[in-house]
């Protein structure tokens, strides 16, 4: 289930063979451990000279449950399912804000789901967020940022999925969305 392109990036960003984080990871009973456990032991091994120890625990955590069966490729540790696509956009984050809500406005569905209540935005200052609840109880985020040379990445976030199959349901409706930018 782990690509080996997932391992490869983790034993280049640490300085240790995937075979060997399975080798740790396993020698201190991680299979019996949740996936904040198994974070925890990751982080403990994690080389010093790491930098961003911490997100490099987690994914290190993640590629060891899929490897070893404790989760698939697109589920959260609690269970559930999410996917995620983006784009990359001419303009900065106000203007791909501005085009996604031209875009999905005037739709009360999604994927043949109604909408549970009125789609919500927010902002910081690096940031722009569109948010919808989703009658299903799924819930759909998309981030807009700031990237260089004048332009803006939107990704959705598609959450509270209840399977892999899901994500392949709903992957080319938001792609579909997103090409619409």
């Amino acid at each position: 289930m782990v690509t080996p392109s997932n391992t490869a990036g983790i034993a280049t960003a640490t300085g240790r063979q995937w075979a060997e984080w399975v080798q740790i990871l396993d020698a201190a009973g991680a299979r019996e451990r949740n996936h904040t456990a198994i974070a925890e032991l990751a982080l403990e091994h994690m080389p010093a000279s790491v930098g961003q120890r911490e997100w490099w625990a987690q994914g290190t955590a993640v590629a060891y449950e899929q490897q070893v069966g404790l989760r698939v490729p697109g589920q959260s540790c609690d269970g559930d399912f999410h996917l995620t696509a983006s784009r990359t956009v001419p303009g900065d984050k106000d203007s791909a804000l501005t085009a996604w809500l031209a875009v999905v406005d005037s739709h009360d569905e999604f994927g043949g789901v109604p909408v549970e209540s009125q789609a919500a935005t927010s902002s910081t200052d690096k940031w722009r967020y569109w948010r919808v609840p989703l009658a299903d109880g799924t819930r759909v985020a998309v981030n807009f940022s700031d990237t260089r040379g004048g332009k803006s990445r939107v990704g959705v976030n598609h959450t509270k999925l209840d399977s892999a199959e899901a994500i392949e349901y709903w992957r080319p409706i938001w792609k579909k969305l997103l090409e619409q930018l």
